[in-house]
């Protein structure tokens, strides 16, 4: 017999935003039915742990967004390990892939990003995956079980973020590394030149093989359909055993396509993070939400937004009255022993930004400014300081006066006028030091 929910809240998505958005509804509501559903089966983990999963084991437990008792000490029913299979907007009806009914009065999607898969002949093959969820690292550290007593090949499709991530699980578990990367260097989006290179010198360090400015044309085999080689589209024959697709996310936007929510690239929501349907709401990678730094609404598949998106979603839901003040893109990563941060516009667009730099070694420090105003970063190696130039950033301060000081290898909180530290340290503008 089909089964129905009745729900006051219902959020489709586990991770940052969907959480972020029922401890906001919780804080509103002490009563309020909140049900969350997900295609995957586990509590909310940290996606960004899932290298550390297939580099070595990591648990689950400790991969935890929030405590085991997290839904039971919110009063938060969860369905785990379903989907959705279609939404009626007007009736307020969900339907899972079950056939069973959820019944909602507000809606959030936090349905996040789906992995992008070319068309390349072979992409079917055994030994094919992606690389955004646990029970992808699961299933390819099963995969390489398979490869104890001899050294496997990979091939990573894909030099972005989460080709590197995969890349360092990788060589972690003994695996020789190839990145193909259409575009002229890894990391092109969220890094500049520079800071690329050093990336690029630190991967090399490590054994991994990166080729850029190519593609994978075929994924080929010799055996019962099991990955033998790729071949790149100079004829190029690269042997391998595993293939990871890794070119990057999209929205999920399947669920909405024929509900007359608007859409772009994302769901377009406004600072309420509300889309254009009443009472249905969206955050996160789904979403296009406003950045600060353009001034307009865009895709920022980044955790934190994600986060803090669901929390005015959250809010806006149980009748407050929240506005997302806004996110940029932001990145922070570590791979093979080098850290780096970038944020906002890495590489500026024309003459009419300012770009800073300083470079000693593999440290390097960069800041770009348009009329004064920081609107982008990239920092790599010694990071230490970058949370001080996001927090100029973030605030619109004009740092005409001090701007070269910005990536000075001393630059520090006592670099920027005497006001703008006392207020960030708590300190009265009379305050006296001594």
């Amino acid at each position: 017999m089909m089964s129905e929910i009745r729900t006051e809240y219902l959020i489709i998505g586990n991770s940052a935003g969907g959480i972020g958005a029922a401890e906001a509804i919780r804080d509103a509501d002490a009563s309020g039915r909140i049900t969350i559903i997900s295609g995957e089966p586990y509590p909310a983990y940290s996606r960004p742990l899932i290298s550390e999963h297939l580099a070595a084991g990591c648990s689950l437990e400790r991969m935890l967004f929030r405590d085991a008792d997290f839904y039971e000490r919110n009063r938060i029913d969860t369905v785990l390990g379903k989907e959705v299979a279609a939404l009626d907007i007007n009736n307020k009806l969900a339907r899972l892939d079950d056939e069973s009914i959820i019944r909602w009065e507000k809606l959030l999607l936090a349905t996040g990003g789906e992995p992008i898969v070319p068309s390349i002949r072979g992409i079917d093959y055994r030994g094919v995956f992606t690389f955004t969820t646990l029970d992808d690292a699961k299933v390819i550290s099963r995969f390489l079980g398979e490869y104890r007593h001899k050294s496997a090949e990979a091939v990573v499709i894909g030099g972005g973020l989460i080709g590197a991530s995969a890349a360092e699980a990788l060589v972690k578990r003994g695996v020789n590394v190839s990145i193909i990367e259409m575009k002229d260097r890894i990391l092109n989006t969220i890094l500049d030149e520079e800071a690329s290179a050093i990336e690029a010198e630190a991967l090399r360090r490590a054994g991994v093989n990166i080729s850029c400015g190519h593609t994978v044309s075929e994924i080929s085999s010799y055996t019962l359909g099991s990955v033998n080689h790729v071949e790149l589209e100079d004829g190029t024959l690269i042997p391998c055993h595993l293939v990871l697709v890794t070119i990057g996310v999209r929205p999920r936007l399947r669920l909405v396509s024929d509900t007359g929510v608007s859409t772009n690239r994302g769901i377009l929501v406004d600072r309420r993070m509300a889309t254009s349907h009443p009472n249905v709401y969206a955050c996160g990678d789904v979403a296009e939400a406003y950045d600060f730094i353009h001034g307009e609404c865009r895709v920022t598949p980044i955790w934190p937004n994600a986060y803090l998106g669901g929390r005015v979603a959250g809010a806006n839901m149980a009748g407050g009255k929240a506005e997302y003040p806004g996110g940029t893109s932001m990145n922070s990563l570590k791979y093979f022993g080098l850290n780096a941060v970038s944020a906002g516009i890495v590489t500026a667009p024309d003459d009419s930004y300012e770009e800073l730099s300083e470079r000693e070694g593999n440290n390097y420090r960069k800041v770009i400014l348009k009329d004064g105003i920081v609107v982008g970063m990239v920092f790599a190696g010694d990071i230490e300081k970058s949370g001080i130039i996001y927090n100029l950033m973030k605030n619109r301060v004009d740092v005409s006066e001090y701007k070269h000081a910005l990536v000075s290898r001393d630059f520090g909180l006592a670099s920027l006028p005497e006001s703008f530290w006392r207020s960030r340290l708590g300190m009265p503008e009379t305050a006296k030091t001594g």
